[in-house]
């Protein structure tokens, strides 16, 4: 089950970007929680229609580089610019279908915010948030943002404790040892590909 928070929870790291730059992170994940629930259950029998909405809205307001480049770890600075940009696009890739596949299942689902807690500095903070299901125990589910130019930006989240990037990180370390970059690469590749054709 937390498997599957997890994935829903990819979209709100997504879709958080959305709200205007003078938001506080806490209403941004509150109104934005709202709207994409809400684009999930009016669009139901049209999955490649609400991906496509959702991922036209926020490709280009969430910091993916960032997301991919600290999902990596230390093998981030040993990539050519060609695989950091490579790994970047699978990587979103990834993460806005891996979001989908959970739809269905978590239409019902109703996020609460229970308030904030500072960051590793003052650029930082923690939105704390309870994921609710009927006839479920609720999910605590932790959004990790940092103040940027372009206003709050989330880059992580911790799901009962577990952080997304952590738990990437280490399958990704895995395959970058037996397969090297370029095997991570083609790994991310095959699954997006094989998720696309499977959606068809």
């Amino acid at each position: 089950m937390k498997k599957w928070i997890l994935a829903l929870s990819m979209g709100f790291i997504a879709t958080c970007s959305l709200a205007a730059p003078v938001e506080s992170p806490e209403l941004i994940v509150k109104n934005v929680s709202r709207d994409v629930l809400e684009i999930i259950r009016k669009n139901d029998k049209d999955q490649l229609k609400a991906r496509d909405l959702v991922d036209t809205r926020v490709a280009p307001l969430a910091d993916y580089n960032r997301m991919t480049m600290l999902a990596v770890g230390r093998n981030w600075k040993t990539a050519t610019p060609e695989q950091q940009q490579a790994l970047t696009r699978e990587f979103r890739t990834m993460l806005v279908r891996t979001y989908f596949s959970a739809l269905s299942i978590y239409k019902n689902a109703q996020v609460d915010v229970k308030g904030t807690r500072a960051g590793n500095d003052s650029s930082e903070m923690v939105v704390l948030t309870e994921v609710s299901l009927p006839g479920q125990k609720p999910i605590p589910l932790d959004f990790s943002f940092e103040k940027t130019e372009a206003g709050w930006k989330t880059y992580d989240i911790a799901v009962d404790g577990i952080s997304f990037i952590n738990n990437n990180r280490n399958q990704f370390n895995a395959i970058i040892r037996k397969d090297g970059l370029d095997g991570l690469i083609k790994q991310l590749s095959d699954r997006n590909n094989a998720q696309r054709n499977a959606s068809k």
